[in-house]
């Protein structure tokens, strides 16, 4: 990771702040199946948009996959008059399946994601056993997106900041004064995500949490998901940075790399895997699309025996 990119996305978000450019609205839409917060996020002054880490929803008795959570996207999109320009992912979920193809089907925008996720694939596809006609090269996105790149949501900066630990490709995407963290972190009395995952690493993900937290302290932040602490009510998704480095329970400020690898090394020995990682990383690695079917025509999701 580039200590120049980061310095140059706190310097920009800095000098957009104040500026009613610099803030774009976000509508976030909740799975509580999944516990999966997506995100809407455009720009006031052109109305371009980004679809951030989407869920298709999926029945794993049957099989059966449906868009209703998805449409709800669609519906707001429309009723806003909003241009998707983008289709993010801020990594290849495990506990989730991306909507991204059937929403670029409906709204259009590309589709992004670290430019890691080879990586993932490249461990996954030898899981799977998915064979040569499994490209893993990230051919199956439109854009892979390299540290620090910065790129223009209508007339708002962005840049793409590769955030690993909890994958090898996780990505965060700092839009304004927001930023779309995915797996990193969670709200702050519930912690930090799990680094148990092939490629994972608890100190990596350390350091870009502190990374992220380098941001200023007023930076909106979106998280991925929540699974409500237990003397909080209600879900939630957006923090900022100020209230990361004060309260997070697992990573606030004082709290060494050395500790919270022991913390959390140690916590994700007793974690279950999330009860989709079966279908959404065969999925998703496929920028959310299915396996190629079969010679009756039906795609199938493998399950290996014994190996997870």
């Amino acid at each position: 990771m580039s200590d120049t990119a980061i310095t140059t996305a706190t310097t920009q978000i800095l000098m957009m702040l104040g500026h009613p450019q610099a803030c774009p609205v976000v509508r976030s839409f909740f799975d509580p199946a999944t516990f999966t917060a997506s995100h809407v996020v455009h720009d006031p002054a052109t109305r371009e948009a980004a679809v951030i880490d989407s869920v298709l929803d999926y029945d794993p008795v049957s099989g059966r996959t449906n868009t209703a959570s998805a449409q709800q996207i669609v519906d707001y999109v429309r009723a806003q008059d909003l241009h998707v320009v983008w289709q993010l992912e801020t990594h290849a979920h495990a506990d989730h399946l991306s909507a991204a193809p059937w929403l670029q089907e409906q709204l259009g925008g590309q589709l992004g994601i670290g430019a890691d996720i080879v990586r993932v694939q490249d461990v996954f596809g030898t899981l799977f056993n998915t064979g040569t006609e499994f490209a893993r090269d990230g051919s199956q996105f439109d854009h892979l997106f390299s540290d620090g790149e910065h790129f223009k949501l209508g007339s708002l900066d962005c840049t793409a900041l590769h955030v690993p630990g909890h994958t090898p490709a996780d990505m965060a995407f700092v839009i304004g004064d927001a930023a779309f963290i995915g797996d990193t972190l969670f709200m702050p009395d519930y912690g930090t995500a799990r680094a148990d995952f092939p490629g994972g690493d608890a100190r990596m993900l350390y350091r870009s949490i502190r990374r992220l937290l380098t941001l200023p302290a007023q930076t909106r932040l979106f998280l991925c998901h929540d699974y409500k602490a237990p003397d909080r009510d209600t879900f939630a998704w957006e923090t900022t940075v100020g209230a990361e480095r004060e309260h997070n329970i697992h990573v606030h400020d004082g709290v060494d790399e050395e500790a919270f690898v022991a913390m959390r090394t140690t916590r994700d020995a007793g974690l279950s895997l999330p009860n989709l990682i079966m279908p959404s990383v065969q999925v998703n690695i496929r920028g959310g699309h299915m396996p190629e079917p079969e010679d009756n025509g039906v795609s199938y999701i493998k399950i290996p025996v014994n190996r997870l």
